[in-house]
């Protein structure tokens, strides 16, 4: 028995769902501050925080486009140089053995000790928190469009080479199409992967540059102990990776709904 679900219904549903879970979690804050008695310097009300970030609107809107901009551009090369990288991967046996430690280098070693080489080598630039974002949002790309293409069905390859198509049809006209799936998770892993390393590069090269992210404002607010201050940059940071996240929903839901896979209850 397949039940027809309205849309509407179930987004407001979801909507009250995700409203009741922020007024818990700010009578749960302020229920901590007041049987602890905590100072606001450590910890301050919702109220303060919301206060302050209406207060620094101005500084907190350039700092989430800064930090917003090198996270997608970043993210968008990621998913470039992933997509190249998969591809070949999946293509060659050879290739995806002798490569693949390698590429896992860059998920294991710490970002925090690859920044410096980056400066040293690109300098304070906004082109150098790019390649932070770059490095640190590719592996779950190349992951997923290698596992995606490898993910074909053994029995549509045989119908293809039945037919006699080549390598490249049968890649771009069966593999590709088959792997959107794959690759979407991969491009949803790396969206919010790509804020962590816009903000990572702005710990670094925010007070060599004209740069201000979100990175660089959390640092100067941290030296002052501007607590406040410090937990609105952190939910703009958050507003930052849902806004990318949302994008990355909508090219799904638009340009790729062809190999969306309904979904029914019964």
């Amino acid at each position: 028995m397949i039940t027809v679900v309205n849309p509407r219904v179930t987004g407001l549903g979801n909507a009250i769902s995700v409203a009741l879970v922020a007024l818990l979690s700010l009578l749960l804050w302020e229920g901590i501050i007041w049987m602890g008695q905590i100072h606001p310097v450590l910890l301050p009300r919702p109220a303060e925080v919301i206060a302050d970030m209406w207060q620094q609107r101005s500084v907190l809107a350039m700092g989430c486009l800064q930090t917003g901009w090198a996270a997608l551009v970043g993210l968008g090369s990621s998913v470039v140089l992933g997509a190249a990288i998969g591809t070949l991967f999946s293509q060659s046996q050879r290739l995806r053995i002798g490569f693949f430690p390698y590429v896992m280098f860059l998920q294991t070693v710490p970002i925090i000790g690859i920044a410096p080489l980056l400066i040293t080598w690109s300098g304070y630039q906004f082109r150098t928190v790019v390649l932070v974002v770059t490095i640190i949002s590719l592996f779950p790309i190349i992951n997923s469009v290698t596992a995606g293409l490898l993910a074909t069905p053994p029995q549509w390859l045989d119908l293809f080479r039945l037919y006699g198509a080549g390598r490249f049809r049968t890649l771009y006209k069966l593999r590709v199409p088959a792997a959107v799936p794959y690759i979407l998770v991969g491009i949803r892993t790396s969206a919010g992967l790509a804020v962590i390393g816009a903000i990572v590069g702005d710990f670094f090269i925010g007070f060599g540059s004209q740069h201000d992210g979100l990175g660089t404002l959390m640092l100067s607010w941290l030296n002052q102990q501007r607590t406040a201050s410090l937990i609105g940059a952190m939910l703009a940071s958050a507003v930052v990776g849902l806004v990318l996240y949302g994008l990355i929903a909508l090219l799904a839901n638009t340009l790729l709904r062809r190999w969306s896979l309904p979904t029914r209850e019964s």
